[in-house]
């Protein structure tokens, strides 16, 4: 039984990424519902129906759990949908808060995010409990469109522009620690790193999340033993533009490799 991932794009390639290191042995399904990104300026109507849609074409393959590696749908749905499906799913909220808890020295953690995830409240609500209450939450609505056209460096006038803008806050407020709040922005961390340099702690929400559904597995015994697991691509939108640049972010060839199905109403 494989693993299936989900988000709305090309972010949460940086999570698939890290489960493939992670746990090499077990197959994944990851599906980027391309057509309809970005998802953070979206109501929650709307976001319910995609997550539904999603939701139901990766159980359509018999995935055995779902890494929800969407920022704004794990901030805005997630507990919802755990309760509506009987299947385990994993999102980015709580081992991202975890890490960055363990990562600051000073208290003062900042949060980037879609406008949807900054304005559930979900991360600082999180930070909050474990005694972090002086977050700094900026929603980033430039960043994913520009991610999801191809800039990602700090070279790039408006990526520059972007990042000062949303770095800015973070800075002035002292923050020592910035969570990624979408899969999509541990795109542009050398981008951020050039910008405010190597003293800001960045963490990386999918990939803290990787962590945390391997602990799903092995506790229900579902974790797979095979030699080598494969990866299969889906997206909604266009395969070769998918393939042309998450071949580049993930180092391999896969034109020809990457399917393309309709996920609107996949789950009525």
């Amino acid at each position: 039984m494989p693993i299936g991932v989900f988000d709305s794009g090309l972010g949460g390639l940086t999570a698939l990424k890290a489960l493939q290191e992670e746990l090499p042995k077990e197959d994944y399904i990851y599906f980027g519902d391309t057509a309809r990104v970005p998802y953070g300026s979206r109501d929650k109507e709307t976001l319910s129906r995609f997550a539904a849609d999603n939701i139901a074409l990766l159980r359509a393959y018999d995935v055995k759990a779902i890494l929800v590696a969407c920022g704004t749908i794990s901030s805005v749905l997630l507990e919802g949908l755990k309760e509506e499906y009987p299947i385990a799913l994993v999102g980015v909220i709580e081992s991202a808060v975890a890490a960055a808890a363990a990562a600051t020295q000073n208290g003062k953690v900042g949060i980037w995010g879609t406008a949807a995830s900054i304005g559930s409240g979900a991360y600082a609500r999180r930070l909050s409990v474990l005694g972090y209450a002086d977050s700094i939450a900026v929603p980033c609505p430039k960043l994913v469109p520009l991610i999801e056209s191809g800039r990602i460096s700090a070279e790039d006038p408006m990526v520059r522009q972007a990042l000062e803008e949303y770095l800015e806050p973070i800075l002035k407020g002292g923050a020592d620690t910035l969570i990624l709040g979408c899969t999509h922005y541990p795109l542009l961390a050398d981008a951020i790193r050039t910008i405010a340099g190597e003293e800001l702690a960045l963490i990386d929400s999918g990939k803290e999340s990787v962590k945390t559904l391997r602990e799903v597995l092995k506790d229900v015994d579902l974790l797979n033993e095979q030699e080598q697991g494969s990866t299969r691509y889906i997206v909604s939108g266009s395969p070769e533009e998918f393939a042309r640049q998450g071949g580049a972010f993930l180092g391999l060839e896969l034109f020809g490799k990457v399917e393309q199905q309709d996920a609107e109403n996949f789950g009525k």
